[in-house]
């Protein structure tokens, strides 16, 4: 199966490509030039490997939560290769990429929401695939979902930015922080490929971003 994944919900940049088994990928810092950097690094990765678009099984995007601007970039690029070659689409969440990449069973996964708040869910892994203690929100870390037991790992920038008020939320529960993992498309394309194995992706136009919050910049009143 060859699955193209990209992932632009942070201020990384990330494209996989699945390729009968054999994963590669490319990833760049990209701060705000993600629309610049997103087509010519897939250019780049199916040239490596010697594909084309007609080639591929179907096409995978972080979906969200994370960065509104990068989200419908993602959401944007993806539909418009796989509509182009009549390719399926799996929206994947990225709070879910997070957890793949955390090679631990119980995982706490949180990006920074900003306006003092974070994008939080819990997963816990049954073999290969992931059940969702806490679905995907956002909420003040000092108001993040209570966790059962010891053991979780925590991973995010979600941590990086609000690391105290998660360390006193989940006092004694978390084993290990991994504050600077980031959404990345390698998971993406793992998660993606029995998604397309089932034949479960959905058409081009039906794909959509997951934004988990709807107000996206403060009034000037609420600013003061």
């Amino acid at each position: 199966m060859n699955i193209l994944a990209l992932d632009t919900s942070t201020q990384y940049c990330s494209v996989a490509l699945l390729h009968d088994g054999k994963l590669t990928f490319r990833e760049e810092l990209a701060g705000q030039k993600h629309s610049e950097l997103i087509l010519p690094m897939i250019d780049a990765l199916l040239g490596a490997s010697n594909l084309q678009l007609t080639h591929l099984d179907g096409v995978a995007f972080g979906a969200g939560p994370g960065s509104f601007t990068g989200l419908r970039i993602a959401c944007g690029v993806a539909q418009g290769l796989a509509f182009g070659v009549g390719l399926p689409v799996v929206p994947v969440g990225t709070l879910l990429a997070l957890a793949q990449a955390a090679g631990a069973p119980r995982v706490v996964a949180c990006l920074d929401a900003r306006m003092g708040e974070i994008y939080h869910a819990v997963y816990q892994r049954h073999g290969a695939s992931w059940s969702e203690t806490a679905a995907p929100s956002v909420c003040k870390a000092e108001a993040a979902p209570a966790l059962e037991g010891g053991d979780w790992v925590g991973l995010g920038s979600g941590f990086a930015v609000y690391g105290d008020a998660l360390a006193a939320r989940y006092h004694g529960q978390l084993a290990q922080v991994q504050p600077q993992a980031f959404p990345h498309a390698r998971e993406i394309a793992q998660l993606a490929e029995p998604v397309l194995a089932a034949g479960n992706g959905v058409p081009a136009e039906q794909a959509l971003p997951i934004y988990v919050r709807d107000k996206v910049a403060r009034k000037m009143h609420e600013r003061t």
